[in-house]
């Protein structure tokens, strides 16, 4: 084009901008306009490229013409800028006038309850509505609590059963949650009746049903005339609480220091009807609550009568539970770092707003 028509592409360019800049009301929509009229590519901004088309003796002129034209849009454009930030400036100013301190916040929903937590909890209103009191103890514990306390001591081949953190200090991350039996009979004597939730290492190989951090819960009750009857109806009564329905359970003997006579519970396995999947490795069983009554020399490690007071323990894992009530065929993903929700929040209890769970409990 000669000069004449670039002078009235220019002037077309101009002229609407000048009939819209005013439409636009975001600075983001602003400088999308500035990029396609200033921009290389653009309308005006493109025109550059072609001074090199005319002769020698316009390039100067053209060029002005095209440079004229680029400063006067600029001005345009920052003008409705200024008038942008004026706009929002002023709407900022109205907001804080508004805005009442008295007025109570809003408060923001801060997330779901993980699976084990809400089984935890679950599992200790249980336990409370049948007279256990709730106890914890620490995570690294002695060497005496961990092991010799409870009848293993350090020549028992029992002790290879527990693959066991040791750490530098000669202290052990807790094998099991049973240390704090021992912790209970001397804090509380007899009769006595708790649970001790909490969580549990052991160096393991990982698979669907083994991790090296799990979760455990503790059940001691000591009393006269406990007897593994009163054990076996405490199980039942438990997974059928949990679970919300009769759960087949299989009981056979087995073999712990710290109980005598010791059994295994194993429950139908959830995940697979009892059918055989890698959760219970194919048997449709899977062992839910070793247990057994409580072993005549850890009571009196306690400090308890054994010609008096007998009792009934349980190391009830929690984990698996948790798996077998929400349907979670692998423990993997419990301890992940994955947080696409696994559980829908409504089996959960809903979510946690301001520390309470959807049934109005406050932890």
């Amino acid at each position: 084009m000669d000069v004449g028509q670039l002078k009235e592409r220019i002037a077309e360019i101009e002229a609407g901008i000048a009939a819209n800049v005013c439409d636009i009301d975001t600075a983001d929509a602003l400088r999308g306009l500035e990029t396609a009229v200033l921009g290389k590519q653009g309308t005006l901004g493109s025109l550059v490229k072609t001074i090199k088309d005319y002769p020698p003796d316009q390039r100067g002129h053209v060029g002005k013409v095209v440079n004229d034209a680029k400063g006067r849009v600029k001005a345009v454009i920052e003008q409705r800028h200024r008038e942008l930030e004026a706009a929002d400036a002023s709407a900022d100013a109205a907001d804080a006038e508004a805005f009442d301190p008295t007025l109570p916040g809003i408060r923001e929903p801060m997330g779901s309850v993980h699976p084990v937590t809400a089984v935890q909890w679950e599992i200790e209103r249980i336990f409370e509505r049948l007279g256990f009191t709730v106890e914890a103890g620490p995570e690294m514990e002695t060497e005496y609590n961990n092991f010799e306390a409870l009848n293993i001591p350090a020549t028992h081949p029992a002790r290879d059963m527990q693959d066991t953190f040791w750490l530098k200090s000669g202290m052990v991350l807790r094998t099991h949650t049973s240390p704090v039996q021992h912790r209970a009979m001397l804090k509380f004597g007899a009769p006595l009746r708790v649970i001790v939730p909490g969580r549990c290492f052991r160096y393991e190989t990982i698979d669907a049903s083994h991790d090296n951090t799990f979760h455990q819960v503790e059940g001691l009750m000591i009393d006269r005339g406990i007897s593994i009857p009163n054990l076996i109806a405490m199980a039942k009564t438990l997974l059928y609480e949990v679970m919300q329905h009769e759960v087949e359970i299989r009981v056979r003997p087995g073999y712990f220091p710290f109980v005598e006579p010791g059994i295994e519970i194993d429950m139908n396995c959830q995940i697979c009807g009892g059918a055989g999947c890698p959760t219970c490795k194919q048997s449709g069983w899977l062992e839910i609550l070793p247990a057994g009554m409580v072993h005549p020399n850890v009571l009196e490690a306690g400090k308890i009568d054994t010609e008096e007071f007998t009792g009934f323990a349980f190391g009830l894992g929690l984990t698996r539970l948790a798996m077998m009530k929400y349907g979670i065929g692998d423990i993997r993903v419990l301890n992940s770092g994955d947080l696409r929700p696994i559980v829908s929040p409504d089996r959960l209890g809903g979510p946690v707003i301001a520390g309470q769970v959807g049934s109005g409990t406050k932890r």
